[in-house]
């Protein structure tokens, strides 16, 4: 590998967020870039002052060294388990697949890989999702085994391009039912209660907003661990309502937690041993001195640049210390599969009355 590592960006739309984290950090350099809309591509191609530009996906892997995919949902599967057959590593976006089948074949290309594979879950990266994390990890909540999370983002204005033909979103997001975007919110609530999902029941209310999709307005999935700990999602893109899209809160024997629903309202945190008053809540950034990471610390100034909260930073970041120090990426192909499959799976349940279903467990296959 040349000493600086190699980047090709794949859906420039999503990547600017990605292109911002990397233009901060040494040792990478970004060569190749790709995108269907040849007017976008011939514009960052001169804006980042890019060596190559590619209309398509394949041509742009000769010059890389690692991908970044910011492509639609429906492509993450077949690009990456393109670049992974080359020994190219690859950052993907959530989510990981969209379909049990491809969730296959993306583990199977993993494992048979030389490169590493993350999936670019920038939510658990956000800065009270780390914060209320390190607080699980130090014990302050007792054992934890009720959580929740709610994307709730009305993007209905995204469902069909400036000539009114349908987008990506139409018939991958809210053109099938269930929680098909569900990663956002279960990939902090799942590193908090540090299980998998075992089984899905999933409920939607009807379509009543814009029946012109399959995805009811709202649809919950409730997911339950191994050991019977219980996690409520909340999926909503298309309710006529402000936005809501980082709503978690979390219970244990000896501390709970809810995030801010809008409004002026604040992170509000309990813990037991921390707070005199059982019936009274505290800010969660009481704690921010004692309890943030360090390596958040490090590096919040330089995260703020980029998006989602610093998310966008810290995802890179780790993708390229697990290229430069061969490890395990911290959301690689087991998270990124335990994240996605419950949604899949409840697609299924949707469909039989919330009916049960259990997901695959990708960690018994060894």
């Amino acid at each position: 590998m040349a000493d600086s590592l190699r980047i090709g960006l794949a859906g420039l739309r999503r990547c600017a967020g990605f292109r911002g984290a990397l233009a901060a950090m040494d040792g990478v350099v970004v060569t190749a870039i790709c995108d269907p809309n040849e007017e976008l591509l011939n514009q960052r191609r001169q804006e980042w002052a890019v060596q190559y530009a590619f209309p398509a996906y394949e041509p742009m892997l000769e010059h890389v060294d690692a991908v970044i995919l910011g492509t639609p949902m429906q492509f993450h599967v077949p690009q990456a388990v393109a670049a992974l057959e080359r020994d190219i590593h690859v950052l993907s976006e959530v989510t990981a697949a969209t379909s049990l089948i491809e969730a296959r074949w993306l583990y199977d290309a993993v494992r048979k890989s030389g490169a590493k594979y993350m999936m670019a879950e920038n939510y658990v990266y956000i800065k009270p999702n780390v914060l209320v994390k390190a607080l699980v990890e130090a014990g302050l909540f007792g054992e934890v085994y009720f959580a929740e999370g709610e994307y709730v983002h009305q993007i209905r204005h995204l469902h069909h391009d400036a000539d009114g033909r349908p987008t990506w979103r139409y018939y991958w997001q809210v053109g099938k039912n269930g929680c098909t975007y569900g990663t956002h919110s279960l990939g902090p609530c799942l590193q908090w209660l540090n299980e998998r999902v075992a089984t899905v029941s999933c409920l939607g209310t009807g379509r009543w907003t814009d029946p012109e999709h399959l995805m009811d307005d709202t649809v919950l999935m409730l997911c339950r661990t191994p050991s019977g700990k219980l996690v409520k999602i909340r999926v909503d893109m298309l309710s006529n309502r402000p936005h809501c899209m980082t709503y978690y809160s979390l219970q244990g024997t000896t501390g709970c937690y809810e995030a801010p629903r809008g409004f002026g309202d604040d992170h509000k945190i309990w813990l037991q041993d921390r707070v005199d008053d059982p019936n009274r809540w505290v800010s969660l950034w009481d704690f921010e001195d004692e309890f943030l990471p360090q390596w958040y610390r490090d590096c919040e100034e330089e995260a703020k640049a980029a998006g989602h909260g610093g998310g966008d930073f810290f995802v890179v970041k780790d993708f390229l210390a697990a290229i430069r120090q061969d490890r395990d990426p911290p959301v690689g192909i087991y998270e990124a599969l335990e994240w996605t499959l419950p949604g899949l799976c409840s697609e299924q349940s949707i469909a039989d009355r919330g009916a049960p279903v259990e997901v695959p467990d990708y960690r018994s296959i060894g």
